[in-house]
C-alpha cells in the first residue's frame, strides 16, 4: 500500500469539518443504522424461529445478544487492525463478513448454525464497519463533531423504520430462510460505504508525478496498535465503569418490545410498528441532542447532558413496564425513542471528548470490550427471566434500573473525582488558541526577517560584483601595457639600487 491508504492514526492534518467529510458522514450514517438497528430488526423473526426450532424467548434472544457482543467485543481486534491497515481496507473486508453471515444463515438448521452465522459471522462484519467509521468521524469533524455525531447517530434509527416493516414483509413473502438471504445482499452497501472511507492527506507534503505523497511508510515511526495508556485517565476509567452498567439494559426495551405487544393479544404487523414509531422519534431526538451538546456553555458539560439522557431513559423503562394495552406502548415508544436518541447521540461525543483524537481509535476498542460482557448478558438474562415469571413488566423494571444506576455512577464520579475536568478542558482550549495566534503573528516576522536577510545577501552581492568591475577598469587592458606596467616596477627598483650604491660609496 502507498502512504496515502495506510491510515495508522493521527496525520496531524486539521480537521476539515466539511468538504469529503458530509461523504464520509454519510457512510458513517449507512453503517451506524445497520450496526445497532440490524440485531432490534431481526427480533421480528423471533417468533418463526422459535416454532422452527422449538426454542425459547431466551434461546432467540441470544441472536440479538451474540450479535451485539461482536460489535462490541471485538472492539481491540477492531483498533489493531485499524492502526495496522487503515479504515477503508478494514470496511471492506467487513462489508463482506456481514454478508455472508445473513446468507449462510440463511441455510441454518439448527439455532446453534444461526448464533454461529447471523452472531458471529455478521457481527465481526458490523464490527469491522462500525468503529473504522466512528474513526474516521472524528478525524474529520472537530469543532462540528458533537452535530456530526448526532447526524450519524440518526442512522440507527432511520435503519429501524425501514428494517424493521421490510422485515416482516420479508418473512410474509418468502419466509425467514428468503428474509435473512435478501438482507444478505442489502448488507453489501457495507462495501460501499467503506470506500467513502478516504484517508486525510496533508497538502503540505511534497507529491510525487502520480499526486501521491512522496514520504515512504516505512519512515514513519511506528504507531502503538492499541495504546493502553488511556487507563491512567480517570475519566475513561469512569466512562467505562458506566457504560457496562448501562448497556446491560439499554438495548433490553427495544429487543422485547414486540413480542409484548404481540403477548397482549395484537397481530404481528400492528407490532413491528412500535419499532417504527420508536425510530420515528428518535431520527429527530439524535440531531437535536447533538446540536444543543454542540452548544458553548453545555459542550464543557456534556457529560452530565449523557447522565440526564440515561436517567430519562431508565425512567421511562420504570414507567413503561406499567403498560397494559398497546396505546400506552405506543406513548412508551414515543418517550423512549426521545431518551435512547440523546443517549445515542452522546455516548460516542462524551467518549472523544474524554480522550481526544490521538487516543479514541483506542479507547473506543478498549470500552467496547469492557461492554462487551455486559451486552452478552443483558438480553440472555432479560430473556430468562421472562421465561419464569411470563411478564414483561420484571424485564423493563430490571432494565430500567440498570439504566439509572449507570447515571448515577457517571454523574457522581464526575463532579466528586474530576468535578474540575471542563474548567481545565476549556483553559487548555484556550491555550491552544493562544499558541496558534502566536504562531499566526510571529510567522509574518519571521518571514520579513527572512526577506531582509535575502535583500542584504543580494546587496553584497551586487557591492562584490561592483568593486570586481573596478578593479578590472583600473588594471591595463593589452599585454603591452601589462608588461611596460610590470617593468616599471622594476626600473624604479634599479634606480633606487643605483641611489643607495652612490650614497655607500660616498659614505
Amino acid at each position: 500500500m502507498g502512504g496515502v491508504v495506510v491510515d495508522d492514526g493521527p496525520s496531524g492534518v486539521k480537521a476539515p469539518d466539511g468538504g469529503w467529510g458530509w461523504a464520509v458522514l454519510f457512510g458513517c450514517f449507512v453503517i451506524t443504522g445497520f450496526s445497532y438497528a440490524f440485531p432490534k430488526a431481526v427480533s421480528v423473526f423471533f417468533k418463526e424461529l422459535i416454532r422452527e426450532f422449538g426454542v425459547g424467548y431466551s434461546d432467540t434472544a441470544w441472536i440479538s445478544s451474540i450479535l451485539l457482543a461482536m460489535l462490541y467485543g471485538t472492539g481491540p481486534l477492531c483498533s489493531i487492525l485499524v492502526n495496522r491497515f487503515g479504515c477503508r481496507p478494514v470496511m471492506l473486508v467487513g462489508g463482506l463478513f456481514a454478508s455472508l453471515g445473513m446468507v449462510l444463515a440463511s441455510l441454518s438448521t439448527s439455532i446453534i448454525h444461526i448464533y454461529l452465522c447471523t452472531g458471529v459471522i455478521t457481527g465481526l462484519g458490523l464490527a469491522l464497519n462500525f468503529q473504522p467509521s466512528l474513526i474516521m468521524l472524528n478525524r474529520y469533524f472537530s469543532e462540528k463533531r458533537p452535530l456530526a455525531n448526532g447526524l450519524a447517530a440518526a442512522g440507527s434509527p432511520v435503519a429501524l423504520c425501514c428494517l424493521s416493516p421490510l422485515g416482516q414483509v420479508l418473512q410474509y413473502s418468502y419466509g425467514w430462510r428468503g428474509g435473512f438471504l435478501i438482507l444478505g445482499g442489502i448488507l453489501l452497501n457495507c462495501c460501499v460505504c467503506g470506500a467513502l472511507m478516504r484517508p486525510l492527506v496533508d497538502p503540505k507534503k511534497p507529491k510525487d508525478d502520480k499526486g501521491q505523497e512522496a514520504a515512504a511508510v516505512e519512515k514513519k515511526p511506528k504507531a502503538k496498535l492499541l495504546d493502553f495508556t488511556v487507563f491512567k485517565d480517570r475519566g475513561f476509567l469512569i466512562y467505562t465503569v458506566a457504560a457496562s452498567i448501562m448497556v446491560l439494559g439499554l438495548f433490553v426495551p427495544p429487543v422485547f418490545v414486540v413480542s409484548y405487544a404481540k403477548e397482549l393479544g395484537n397481530e404481528d404487523t400492528k407490532s413491528a410498528l412500535l419499532l417504527t414509531i420508536l425510530g420515528f422519534i428518535d431520527i429527530f431526538a439524535r440531531p437535536t441532542c447533538g446540536i444543543i451538546a454542540g452548544l458553548k456553555w453545555v459542550r464543557p458539560r456534556c457529560v452530565y447532558l449523557f447522565s440526564f439522557a440515561l436517567i430519562f431513559n431508565g425512567t421511562t423503562d420504570l414507567i413503561g413496564s406499567m403498560s397494559m394495552d398497546y396505546a400506552a406502548l405506543v406513548v412508551f415508544c414515543i418517550f423512549f425513542g426521545v431518551s435512547y436518541g440523546m443517549v445515542g447521540a452522546l455516548q460516542f461525543e462524551v467518549l472523544m471528548a474524554i480522550v481526544g483524537t490521538e487516543k479514541f481509535s483506542s479507547a473506543i476498542g478498549l470500552v467496547l470490550l469492557m461492554e462487551a460482557i455486559a451486552v452478552l448478558v443483558g438480553p440472555p438474562s432479560a430473556g430468562r427471566l421472562l421465561d419464569h415469571t411470563h411478564k414483561y413488566m420484571f424485564v423493563f423494571l430490571l432494565a430500567g434500573t440498570e439504566v439509572v444506576l449507570s447515571a448515577i455512577v457517571l454523574a457522581t464520579c464526575n463532579f466528586f473525582c474530576i468535578k474540575k475536568s471542563p474548567q481545565v478542558s476549556e483553559a487548555k482550549l484556550e491555550m491552544a488558541v493562544a499558541e496558534t495566534e502566536t504562531e499566526q503573528l510571529n510567522k509574518p516576522a519571521e518571514d520579513e526577517q527572512q526577506r531582509s536577510k535575502e535583500a542584504e545577501k543580494e546587496q553584497q552581492g551586487e557591492n562584490e560584483t561592483e568593486m570586481e568591475k573596478d578593479l578590472e577598469d583600473k588594471q591595463p587592458s593589452s599585454p603591452q601595457a601589462q608588461s611596460e606596467a610590470e617593468e616599471t616596477p622594476k626600473d624604479s627598483e634599479e634606480q633606487n639600487g643605483g641611489l643607495v650604491a652612490n650614497t655607500e660609496t660616498y659614505l
